[in-house]
């Protein structure tokens, strides 16, 4: 497989890390310790057609390609590791069920705001209770009428507080199995009984909006409905397949940047007469984190090829986001320790990429569920 870019992707490329390095990276250390979310560089982001790349011009998009929107979180994380997680979901999560599976009304009314960067997207599918475990979902949403009421929380939602739709699973009913039916609703969030609440105190990706949402005899038509009321579930799979890949890319981002700082301090600091990159014991550990980073990034690419060219990708995605986010968290973990007592200080910004990229290990399916999502895919009995 050809990982050669193309020059429209190379265009992209260099267009996104030109604004994510004059605009965004000079304020990553204010927005991390004020955990602000930055309103004004999503506003930009979608000036600039940022967010939706991946969608058809026609909806507003920029009609590029998965891996185009790869290489624009790469950018984005690379620069502020929150603001590329809100981006990534976004696009990967918050627009793309309504491009896979929205009717064309539901595309023209609630997609093309999102690809325009007018509002931003977001997906409530995490839950107290039900985390890892999807299937348990408990919200429920009952058709009375033309309307279904929805009831239920969910909670760590990326960017609620900016949307004006969050895109909501629930339950709908049982199979003949006994599980449960999960659909997926458009909610509008001035929707009578809906509250949001983004009061979260977090340890990384701090730029990031992340919301707790409440549902309480909240009213949608049932036209709001998205995609078959009877295959939710593997609609919001396939969604986080394509998610895993935004993450993957996101981690390599961040990656790249704490590399490039280890780098760039390993040839200034000197001890003992000497730079401590010229030390085989730093030199080493620079080589391992120059491979990983370059490994992972060939496997995002891959994946999003894969995705562009509509064949089966659900195990690469898992591949390159389960290494790209373990990656990232060595080579932080490694940046910091290359710089010493100042990686621990807040300036030198590793410490902060250290903790953002903890975060892309656990969302969007943690390690292990990876691990599961791959052994599956290998033909592995099954408990």
């Amino acid at each position: 497989m050809n990982f050669e870019l193309t020059k429209d992707q190379q265009m992209i490329r260099d267009m996104v890390r030109q604004f994510a390095r004059n605009e965004i990276a000079p304020r990553a250390i204010e927005l991390d310790r004020e955990a602000t979310f930055a309103n004004d560089l999503f506003k930009k982001m979608g000036e600039l057609g940022l967010l939706g790349i991946p969608f058809p011009e026609e909806y507003g998009g920029s009609g590029g390609d998965t891996v185009s929107y790869a290489l624009a979180v790469e950018e984005i994380g690379y620069a502020c590791g929150g603001t590329g997680l809100s981006y990534a979901a976004a696009v990967s999560l918050g627009a793309s069920p309504i491009y896979y599976y929205g009717t064309e009304q539901q595309k023209r009314e609630h997609l093309t705001p999102l690809a325009k960067g007018e509002s931003l997207g977001a997906f409530g599918l995490t839950e107290p209770n039900a985390g890892s475990d999807a299937g348990g979902t408990q919200t429920k949403a009952v058709l009375e009428g033309d309307e279904y009421v929805i009831n239920g929380e969910k909670c760590w939602i990326t960017n609620a507080g900016y949307a004006r739709t969050v895109i909501v699973t629930a339950v709908t009913g049982k199979r003949s199995d006994g599980r449960s039916i999960i659909s997926a609703f458009i909610v509008p969030t001035e929707s009578p009984g809906f509250t949001i609440n983004c009061n979260y105190e977090k340890m990384g990706v701090r730029a990031s909006n992340t919301c707790e949402l409440v549902l309480e005899d909240v009213r949608v038509p049932k036209e709001n409905i998205l995609g078959n009321p009877e295959q939710g579930f593997s609609q919001f799979l396939y969604t986080l397949d394509g998610g895993r890949i935004s993450i993957g890319a996101l981690a390599v981002g961040i990656a790249q940047a704490a590399f490039d700082r280890a780098r760039a301090y390993s040839k200034e600091r000197k001890q003992f007469g000497k730079p401590i990159g010229s030390f085989q014991a730093l030199q080493f550990k620079l080589a391992d984190m120059a491979m990983e980073i370059e490994l992972a990034r060939t496997m995002v690419h891959k994946a999003a090829s894969l995705k562009d060219n509509e064949k089966p990708f659900s195990r690469e995605a898992a591949y390159a986001k389960l290494f790209a986010s373990e990656t990232a968290t060595r080579v932080c973990n490694e940046a910091l320790q290359i710089h010493g007592g100042y990686g621990y200080m807040r300036e030198y910004e590793v410490e902060r990429m250290l903790r953002d990229a903890k975060l892309l290990e656990i969302g969007e399916g943690t390690s292990e569920i990876q691990r599961l999502v791959i052994a599956r895919q290998l033909g592995l009995p099954q408990n």
